[in-house]
Order: structure tokens, then sequence, then C-alpha cells
């Protein structure tokens, strides 16, 4: 399977840009297809600066990626997941949210000593 191409920074920005109210508001969500496309190019955008294939983080129903160096994974279910809703990932890619507040409020799932995935977090900042 080849290699899907970089991520434009400008055209990720844009797009998580124009679910900001969502993000500042969970009542006015955003039609599918715009939420759809922020998390699959904010995810992207993880795999790019995270290279790897030791850790999935899913955010189902629209994207899962493999990132972060170490063993790789081939078969069956990986042991290094995260897993979370669209507005909780977006809240952590922009930073709006912390990785620790998300673990303790149960907004996300991380299971294996690798899934913390923190350190590469936010991916982009926008103004609230």
């Amino acid at each position: 399977m080849p290699k899907r191409g970089a991520v434009d920074p400008g055209e990720m920005r844009e797009a998580v840009t124009a679910v900001r109210e969502w993000l500042d508001d969970a009542e006015r969500r955003p039609a599918r297809p715009e939420m759809a496309k922020a998390v699959r190019l904010s995810l992207r955008t993880l795999e790019q600066i995270a290279p790897g294939n030791s850790v999935e983080v899913r955010v189902p129903p629209f994207a899962a990626v493999q990132c972060v160096e170490g063993p790789r994974h081939t078969r069956g279910t990986p042991p290094n997941v995260v897993e979370t809703d669209p507005r909780t990932w977006l809240l952590l890619a922009t930073g709006r949210l912390t990785w620790a507040e998300a673990v303790e409020g149960g907004l996300l799932t991380a299971s294996g000593s690798r899934s913390d995935v923190s350190q590469w977090l936010p991916i982009v900042r926008v103004e609230g």
C-alpha cells in the first residue's frame, strides 16, 4: 500500500478552524464532512510528526492511524491503542484539553506502555 502524501499544514489548520465553534460549544455540531476532514487531517498530521507503527490512534467513525516508533504491529489488536471520539480528539489536537484531563475524565482509552501520545500534542492551535 503506497504511503499517503504529506498533509498541507494550511489545509489542516483550515479544516480544524472550520469546526472551532463546535470545540467551543458541543451543541454547535458541524456537518459530518467538515468534522471528518478535521479529524482525518489532524490524525494524519500526528502520523507524520510521530512516524512509526507501535501505537494505533482511533477516532471512530472517521479514521485510525499508526504512529510512534517502536515494535511494528501487524496482526490482531495492537498492544498500544488510543481511542476517543471526534470532539475529544480535536480538543486534544488543538490544546484545548490536556492528555491528563482526557484520561482523568474518561474521555479516551489508552492501553499499552507506548500509548501516551501527549508529547506530540497539541498539533495545531486555533484561536477561540
